[in-house]
């Protein structure tokens, strides 16, 4: 699972860097969770911010989210501010959203436009990011308005999701995914609708929310009335992880009525279960046939996260006008979860605090697969 991709070493705690090199040998029994200063040391969070996010696939929203030529949003990853604009040409782009003039920020919010035009001195630029129009610039020697676009970014799309690279390093990210499209695609997620989507801040750190949406461990302890009756524990499935990604099947329990309506191309296994998929680092997704939750995470230090999460539904959901169902009982187990993580996110500061094992493939084993991801980018 873990990288073989050489590196330059970081300032880790040492005791950080014998449980990454424990779990990128995998000789362990039983598995043990990181130690607590995993979710907690700023050279922890300081060495992620470049060697896992600066340099990873990113997810910034879904591409109907920027339906028409025009259409725009902002967002920010890594302290970046970042523009995702569908262009004249029908292409998603994201793009710095800084002027290349003074460095005022270009856009707010979302919107649709024709132009992106700097507030501070109306520098306007085309939906691709070329430079249009720079006020008394013809007058300045030299001035030439081709090296002057918005600074793009690397995008590829998946299932209807929009991925950046923000190092423009990153091998492309299809090749690394495609053996996760055979779980997928017969849910067609690229059909599916926004319903809503926006940040949101956490005060617990990144990594504990992706392994809570990743592990079924918990489903019942934590979500006995909201998802247990629906997805228990004892119904999770781990597929076989890979380097760029993991994820687990959670079966309805069979006196579960599913989730109709069902596309064509789903396979039975697939009308009675939603798919967890975790593309590294910070992209958890759970995928029903009806519809599917998703979070984007991105670390605002050691002990607080962005989630950029939506809900995305089938078309005949919005017909019926039961999409917003979707989004409501997202947010109730959300909210269950919240309380759990910031209470664990204190106990994680405790003296007391050890490395638990870690519980059985089926409902642990996706955290264990991101502990040999991320010892293949923080170690040497």
């Amino acid at each position: 699972m873990s990288s073989d991709t050489s590196r330059a070493p970081y300032a880790l705690p040492s005791a950080i860097t014998d449980a990454l090199q424990e779990a990128k040998a995998d000789t362990s029994k039983p598995r043990r969770a990181m130690p607590p200063a995993f979710y907690t040391s700023p050279e922890v969070s300081n060495a992620e911010q470049t060697a896992v996010f600066g340099d990873g696939w990113i997810c910034v929203g879904r591409a109907d989210e920027v339906a028409k030529p025009g259409d725009y949003f902002t967002t920010t990853v890594i302290g970046e501010s970042l523009v995702v604009v569908r262009g004249g040409d029908g292409t998603v782009r994201v793009m710095a959203n800084v002027c290349r003039h003074r460095s005022s920020l270009v856009a707010t919010g979302a919107g649709s436009a024709r132009q992106l035009m700097c507030p501070y001195h109306h520098w306007s630029y085309d939906l691709d990011g070329s430079l249009k129009r720079a006020p008394l610039m013809d007058q300045v020697d030299g001035f030439d308005p081709a090296q002057c676009g918005l600074h793009q970014f690397a995008v590829e799309q998946w299932m209807g999701w929009v991925f950046v690279n923000l190092s423009g390093t990153a091998e492309p990210l299809a090749p690394q995914v495609a053996e996760l499209d055979q779980y997928v695609a017969g849910y067609h997620t690229e059909e599916m609708r926004t319903v809503k989507a926006g940040p949101e801040q956490w005060p617990v750190n990144w990594k504990c929310l992706a392994e809570n949406f990743m592990e079924g461990y918990h489903l019942t302890p934590v979500h006995l009335n909201t998802l247990h009756p629906m997805t228990p524990t004892s119904l999770c499935q781990k597929i076989p992880g890979r380097p760029a990604f993991t994820g687990y099947k959670s079966h309805y329990s069979p006196g579960f009525e599913g989730r109709p309506p069902f596309h064509p191309d789903m396979t039975q296994e697939q009308k009675n279960m939603s798919m967890m998929v975790w593309i590294y680092p910070g992209f958890v997704a759970a995928i029903s046939p009806n519809s599917a939750v998703y979070m984007s995470l991105t670390p605002t230090g050691a002990e607080g996260v962005q989630t950029r999460w939506g809900v995305v539904a089938r078309e005949e959901l919005f017909e019926q006008g039961t999409a917003g169902d979707r989004w409501d009982f997202a947010a109730s187990y959300n909210a269950e979860d919240k309380v759990r993580l910031t209470s664990l996110q204190r106990g994680l500061n405790s003296q007391f605090a050890v490395r638990g094992a870690l519980a059985p493939d089926d409902y642990e084993g996706c955290t264990w697969d991101f502990y040999q991801y991320l010892a293949g980018r923080l170690l040497p």
